[in-house]
């Protein structure tokens, strides 16, 4: 199982697929599966039995993509990013954008 360089929260682009150049935000990691789930990104109807708390009917929720159709978004200008890591002078290991060399956390 390789370590994923996405986390929960991080703006991403897809690179390939039917939903290419769409940004989102991750709401999940499974790292099992090296999968995504990003916010509004490969959009699929589900048929849902109505219960006692919610309505039933056609729904639209997220589907996961595979982690190789992602690419982190560059904070200064948006494009897509690798992402690489490095230590900083305090002895925290951070990651930041390829392209831009912008820190992402922290």
């Amino acid at each position: 199982m390789a370590k994923l360089k996405i986390k929960k929260g991080d703006r991403v682009v897809v690179l390939a697929g039917k939903d290419k150049g769409k940004k989102g935000e991750v709401l999940k990691v499974l790292p099992k599966d090296e999968r995504v789930i990003v916010n509004g990104v490969n959009m699929i109807k589900r048929h849902q039995k109505q219960t006692a708390s919610d309505e039933g009917g056609i729904i639209s929720k997220e589907a996961s993509i595979h982690v190789s159709n992602l690419s982190l978004e560059d904070p200064k200008d948006g494009s897509p990013t690798r992402v690489g890591y490095k230590t900083l002078d305090d002895g925290r290991k951070v990651r930041f954008a390829k392209r831009s060399g912008e820190v992402i956390d922290g």
